[in-house]
């Protein structure tokens, strides 16, 4: 488990990923080489890795979450192959092992990713079902972060380490930008000397991007942590329905769980999505029948259970050999 300068440490990175060791350590109280160590321990140990991530919509990309059934047999490797796809993250084995669930990132020419799959993971290779369901608009994830995963520091502390833009000049993703995003999906905290010989560019002119991009919402940095370290043991999708009208309200509502850490408007036959982390099964039921029982809106709810996360957040993987056990 994780102890009080590791969840501050993760807290802080939440705040703003590419802060450097030295203001960390000034706001906790420690050496700056203190916090290195335990950042190098953290990823070393509980998969801990902070990375860039252009926001969807400003890069001009759709979001797709598909749902494949397989065949208990082949599940394994077709998860491992949209694992290893550039254009995937949170990519999870669900339901007993014979579901898969990922995010597929697609250019918003593709009316829908399902030529994406067929291309590369065809039916015939032990898939039974797939449905789409396109993300419409993310209530909690993204830049949001997992409030369980971001309660170590106090306000004053988080008001010392809380990002602020450098530039009023806002620019939007461009083309060029390509090189400078891969690098920061691998490694958000790569330094401007690295990022400059990734892209050619000059460390001024890197610097001069990022705060650019920064300023105008289109790059955020999310932190992939284990989230069982923080004592989650139990984790669920949750496909709910919801009555068109009321549908702002519920997702707003869900938003404001501790217990969830993604809630999103989709398409299909059900019109929200959530993640659940909870302690315990005992602790998932109470939530479900107590405080997300409360929302008379609610019409119905599926619970899909989440046995791995093999790929989080980037779509960018930096050891294909260890695949990921037991994160949010």
């Amino acid at each position: 488990m994780l102890d009080d300068l590791d969840r501050a440490l993760i807290h802080a990175l939440h705040l703003d990923g590419r802060a450097p060791f030295s203001r960390i350590a000034a706001v906790l109280g420690v050496s700056a080489q203190t916090v290195a160590r335990r950042y190098r321990r953290l990823r070393t140990e509980a998969g801990l890795r902070v990375v860039g991530l252009a926001d969807p919509h400003r890069a001009g990309r759709s979001q797709w979450l598909v749902r494949l059934t397989a065949a208990a047999r082949s599940a394994q490797d077709i998860a491992g192959a949209l694992v290893r796809r550039p254009d995937t993250s949170w990519v999870k084995l669900t339901s007993g092992g014979t579901e898969i669930t990922a995010v597929i990132h697609a250019p918003p020419a593709d009316a829908s990713p399902d030529s994406l799959l067929l291309r590369d993971i065809p039916r015939t290779g032990g898939i039974t079902a797939v449905s789409a369901h396109c993300l419409l608009h993310t209530y909690l994830g993204g830049p949001a972060n997992w409030r369980r995963s971001a309660q170590a520091l106090d306000e004053e502390q988080q008001a010392a380490l809380a990002y602020r833009a450098t530039t009023e000049a806002v620019r939007q993703p461009e083309p060029g930008d390509a090189e400078l995003l891969g690098a920061l999906e691998k490694d958000g905290r790569l330094g401007q000397g690295e990022l400059a010989r990734a892209t050619g560019w000059s460390p001024a002119t890197v610097a001069r991007r990022l705060a650019e991009l920064r300023a105008a919402g289109a790059l955020f940095f999310d932190v992939e942590v284990e989230a069982g370290l923080f004592g989650v043991r139990a984790r669920a999708l949750l496909w709910l329905s919801v009555r068109p009208a009321d549908l702002e309200e519920v997702a707003l509502a869900l938003a404001g769980h501790d217990e969830l850490a993604f809630v999103a408007a989709t398409t299909g036959p059900t019109n929200l999505v959530a993640q659940a982390l909870c302690r315990d099964p005992a602790d998932l039921h109470r939530y479900l029948t107590r405080r997300l029982g409360a929302l008379r809106a609610v019409r119905t709810l599926e619970t899909s259970p989440v046995l791995r996360t093999l790929k989080a957040a980037s779509p960018s993987l930096t050891d294909l050999s260890r695949l990921r056990r037991g994160s949010g």
